[in-house]
């Protein structure tokens, strides 16, 4: 089970920090993705990290790339999007997922397994 918590409203040019917190296996062992859903469009790639097991490789698009940074805390089995300058484009439900596999990827067929969701609004 995938957990996201940490969405809220924030103005432009703010930060959050999204949570994924994983239960009943160890997100060490496969890649976590982040991926977002606007109203009315499909759902993107955000970001990815491989296990830290293996070569530990992370991926953005390019939309948000040097803005946000996706991090892992193994102890806590729990993977975290960092998200600053936030533009209201950003503004979406973001959901993480697992890829058992260890592939790394944007593509979203693949995650296996998905959390519920987090909304994020930016808009002053």
């Amino acid at each position: 089970q995938l957990v996201e918590s940490g969405g809220g409203l924030v103005q432009p040019g703010g930060s959050l920090r999204l949570s994924c917190a994983a239960s009943g296996f160890t997100s060490d062992y496969s890649a976590i993705g982040w991926f977002r859903q606007a109203p009315g469009k499909e759902r993107e790639g955000v970001a990815w990290s491989r296990s830290s097991s293996s070569d530990g490789r992370l991926g953005y698009a390019d939309s948000v790339k040097g803005r946000f940074t996706i991090s892992r805390d193994n102890a806590k089995n729990t993977v975290y999007l960092q998200m600053n300058s936030l533009k209201p484009e950003d503004t979406a439900v973001y959901y993480c997922a697992t890829d058992l596999r260890n592939w790394g990827t944007l593509a979203l067929n693949e995650y296996e397994y998905w959390g519920q969701g987090t909304q994020v609004t930016v808009s002053s």
